[in-house]
């Protein structure tokens, strides 16, 4: 996706923004807002709303740190919060120290961020009349938008309200939370009626290549039957995209985490960014959303102790997301040389390549480094006085092929298929050089869990995974995790206060 395209769509594209309170899921007109009569009329106003679903959804630093991605990352095992102390972003290190309660400002920021796009696919869903092929896939693009922030919402927060339509004011305190069995009846609507109006992903053209294809949605809809264990259902699901071969692993996962990789074989489904603002110290946008992925440079190793190996790419940054050395150790343990070698790096390998780290008791820090999502000179622009920290045009990867595989083994093996199941685990190991392994019954299971946990770290889905699995007491508890609470977010508490929602236990 081109930002120019998108900021160019939202320049005359007149949706509402939303407010505070209980308008965190219910947006509000704006004055000086031209208005919605006479828009969706044409291919033009149909594309530019379908595309401003997308771009909210890169929001995740929209005048404050407010990303989902952290928000799903701090709860798991694979990292701490770090930065530059306990008081360095609170509300991520709060999540991180199962320390958070209903005013955490991530948890509220991801919770109007998500809710936002859901009201931005509304109006398309709603307002785009079907009248050709090409309103037909927009329609079916927004849907598939809609549903894959319900998948958010349900699975963080279970019961939620299900807005489909503007609310009128009058219902804005007694719009209450449906059902989570409701919400995913919903999605699976949604996806379902998405995947018939939807491309291949070979039909879109390079321009269109951030869109929603039939493979992302099928893929999409394997997931929430796994979600809620309709085995064979998913299985169906993952084995239509497999099946497609429109999809394929790289030859490392190093490849898929490159700027090459974007949008690649592996891709099925990516939150864009973009380095074209070239930002600088004057004039980044920190009082609104910036084309750029920021949080790069929040992750990026602490540049105040860290000093970058000649031969490496890999630049200091602000510290957070620093791995724990039990996601080190899982690596070496598994014998899984070349793909922890482009995960995590260690303090001795940096050290042997020429670099350097100067404070062994740094903030949470336990001799690591990530580099899966890292801070490369590479995915950032330093052109005529344009700041590294803040161009950062790396993509979230969302859905990708080798995740497809391993929630297809796990739909086979909980199916019966131990076969299949061991098939698509040994192709994504074998992309890793690691030996093919016929593990069965529990063992199989296990190692499914294990090759997740490698092949998706930092990646966002170890969290869900494990509250899932039923895993996350025995993972999470000594972090702090308690069950019966940590296993869903809390609702905000300003949605509780004036929209009159219930809360979740233990908050």
């Amino acid at each position: 996706m081109t930002k120019n395209y998108i900021k160019c769509a939202l320049l005359s594209f007149t949706l509402l923004t939303g407010a505070t309170g209980c308008e965190d899921f219910l947006e509000q007109p704006v004055p000086g807002k031209l208005s919605e009569e006479g828009f969706y009329k044409t291919d033009s106003d149909a594309l530019q709303a379908t595309t401003a679903i997308y771009d909210i959804m890169q929001a995740h630093y929209n005048t404050a740190w407010s990303s989902i991605y952290m928000v799903k990352l701090m709860p798991s095992d694979e990292s701490n919060a770090a930065g530059s102390g306990s008081g360095d972003q609170p509300a991520y290190q709060t999540l991180d120290d199962f320390n958070f309660d209903s005013e955490n400002a991530a948890v509220k920021a991801a919770w109007d961020l998500t809710y936002r796009a859901v009201f931005r696919a509304n109006k398309v869903v709603k307002n785009v009349p079907p009248e050709n092929a090409l309103r037909k896939r927009l329609i079916a693009e927004a849907k598939f938008l809609r549903a894959f922030n319900y998948f958010e919402l349900v699975t963080l927060w279970g019961d939620v309200p299900l807005v489909l339509d503007e609310v009128p004011a009058e219902q804005w305190t007694s719009t209450p939370r449906a059902p989570k069995a409701e919400v995913y009846a919903q999605i699976e609507k949604d996806l379902q009626e998405a995947i018939t109006d939807l491309p291949l992903k070979s039909g879109y053209s390079a321009a269109d290549k951030f869109r929603a294809s039939k493979g992302t949605a099928q893929a999409l809809l394997g997931k929430v039957f796994l979600f809620q264990e309709k085995w064979n259902d998913a299985a169906t699901q993952f084995e239509n995209v497999i099946s497609s071969k429109e999809y394929g692993l790289e030859s490392s996962v190093g490849i898929v985490f490159s700027k090459k990789g974007e949008f690649g074989k592996e891709s099925l489904f990516e939150i864009s960014f973009s380095s074209i603002e070239r930002y600088n110290w004057g004039n980044f946008p920190w009082d609104s959303r910036p084309e750029s992925n920021i949080h790069l440079q929040l992750m990026g190793p602490r540049s105040d102790f860290y000093v970058k190996a000649p031969s490496d790419s890999l630049i200091g940054g602000w510290g957070f997301n620093s791995p724990k050395a039990k996601l080190y150790q899982a690596f070496t343990a598994a014998g899984d040389v070349k793909r922890r070698e482009v995960t995590v790096m260690s303090e001795a390998e940096l050290k042997a390549k020429g670099g350097n780290w100067t404070n062994p008791n740094a903030y949470e820090y336990e001799g690591y480094f990530q580099r899966k999502y890292g801070t490369y000179l590479s995915q950032t622009s330093t052109t005529d006085g344009d700041a590294a920290e803040l161009n950062y045009g790396t993509n979230w990867r969302m859905i990708r092929y080798a995740d497809v595989l391993l929630m297809a083994a796990e739909a086979y093996y909980r199916a019966g298929n131990a076969g299949k199941a061991q098939e698509y685990l040994n192709d994504v190991r074998e992309r890793s050089e690691l030996p093919e392994i016929f593990p069965t019954g529990t063992d199989l299971f296990n190692a499914i869990v294990r090759e997740r946990y490698l092949e998706l770290a930092f990646e966002g889905f170890r969290y869900q995974d494990l509250v899932r699995w039923g895993l996350a007491t025995q993972e999470l508890g000594p972090l702090g995790y308690q069950a019966n609470k940590h296993n869903l977010l809390p609702i905000p508490g300003a949605d509780i206060r004036i929209a009159g929602l219930s809360q979740n236990p233990g908050y």
